[in-house]
């Protein structure tokens, strides 16, 4: 007989957008022209010094293992980066290497997590944090995220969870956020430093979107006093400089800490490449100017995306803070057509028109709290943005198809109304 797999993997969930992403690409190999909003990567090139000194980081054979904790010479630009731009006390001791953010998050939990502890996540969440924080048995407390709040957390839900949980442990803290757009502030920072100053409480600081705030500047918890001892922060070069494929990442804690994760990074992947930690070094070295130039193209896509989403009957979204992502209430849309928000994500992807498709995703991919939104990315030239915000009005004018995709779909039918902000 085959051998059973465990339970946790019997019951392991995925990041959505991969899976629409899938979808999608059907698809377009049968012919549909499909605007791809579902999938949060950068439409833009790998910075040109990362893309130099990748090549030559072949070209001269650093082709071998290297320290589990990344390059010095990585670690070094790493944190005199967040120095610099975020006032977080780091040197390169602080500093471990890894292949893009998204590892760090089963890293923390393995650093601090026993069965039984508490974790406070904000819903909607980034869908991977559950599975990393399942996979040491522990428990998931959610507090809900509010668009009338700014999609920020409140210190009274911290206090709840510090108070009432069983066992309080950790916190996983994203910001800027996704999928919502939202932004901590830094009084807010203070305050969540506050309660869990000196307590055996660790939080996990997702900042993969550090440069893609429109209003304002981002702040670390990490920069707040005694923070780097409670805290682990994760970085990606993903989104600042274009290169999600080249997976590189970083993250910064205490040194017990970073030791405990370089180990983590070798007894599991042995190292991250060493030509890619040299081309996100000459990156972070020279390619600051070039980084502000693609933000600043972003900023235009969230811009345009948000004025157009608005001005569809029945959306509603916030004036974007940060991220290449906007997150439009759509309850009025889903009541008066009788369909879940992820429905009607893939309803406009597969059922609203033979030979064209937009690709989204529904608020509840992100979690409960997301129910009743969609997510658009916008990573996708500004014509496709347009041609997209064009054709979502007629796509729900279309109530015959609508009607038709839920016979084939009834999974979909909506049972109880969204609350209507």
């Amino acid at each position: 007989m085959p051998a059973t797999l465990s339970q946790f993997a019997q019951s392991l969930t995925v990041e959505t957008a991969f899976t629409v992403l899938a979808v999608a690409k059907q698809l377009q190999a049968a012919g549909k022209d499909v605007v791809e909003l579902e999938i949060g990567d950068s439409p833009f090139e790998t910075t040109e010094s990362a893309k130099t000194a990748g090549i030559e980081a072949i070209q001269s054979n650093h082709t071998h293992y290297c320290p589990s904790p990344g390059l010095p010479e990585f670690r070094q630009a790493a944190a005199e980066f967040v120095s610099s731009e975020f006032g977080i006390p780091a040197t390169a001791e602080n500093i471990v290497a890894g292949p893009g953010a998204k590892v760090f998050e089963q890293f923390f939990c393995e650093a601090f997590l026993n069965p039984g502890d508490s974790v406070l996540v904000f819903s909607p969440y980034f869908p991977t944090y559950v599975p990393n924080i399942h996979r040491r048995g522990a428990e998931v407390v959610f507090a809900p995220l509010r668009q009338s709040h700014g999609f920020r957390p409140e210190a009274a839900q911290i206090e709840k969870f510090l108070n009432e949980a069983a066992s309080p442990k950790a916190i996983f803290l994203n910001s800027p956020h996704n999928p919502t757009g939202g932004v901590t502030t830094e009084q807010d920072l203070r305050d969540i430093a506050d309660l869990v100053r000196g307590r055996d409480i660790a939080v996990f600081s997702d900042e993969p979107y550090c440069h893609m705030v429109w209003e304002g500047a981002h702040h670390s918890l990490l920069a707040q006093d005694g923070m780097l001892s409670q805290a682990v922060a994760a970085y990606t070069f993903s989104k600042s400089y274009s290169m999600s494929g080249w997976r590189l990442g970083f993250a910064v804690a205490s040194n017990e800490v970073a030791d405990s994760l370089g180990k983590m990074i070798n007894t599991s992947l042995s190292c991250t490449p060493p030509l890619v930690q040299m081309a996100g070094t000459r990156a972070l070295k020279q390619d600051h100017a070039q980084r502000k130039e693609q933000m600043g193209l972003f900023r235009e896509k969230v811009l345009l995306l948000t004025d157009g989403l608005n001005r569809i009957e029945g959306f509603h979204s916030l004036p974007p803070l940060a991220t290449f992502y906007v997150f439009p209430n759509v309850a009025p849309v889903c009541n008066r057509l009788g369909i879940t928000s992820h429905g009607l994500a893939l309803y406009l992807l597969e059922g609203a028109d033979d030979s064209f498709g937009v690709a989204c995703l529904g608020g509840e991919c992100f979690g409960e709290a997301g129910a009743g939104f969609l997510r658009f990315s916008c990573a996708e030239p500004n014509e496709r943005l347009r041609q997209a915000l064009e054709f979502l009005p007629r796509a729900i004018g279309r109530e015959g198809r609508l009607e038709a995709f839920l016979e084939q779909r009834p999974g979909f039918r909506l049972s109880t109304e969204y609350p209507v902000p």
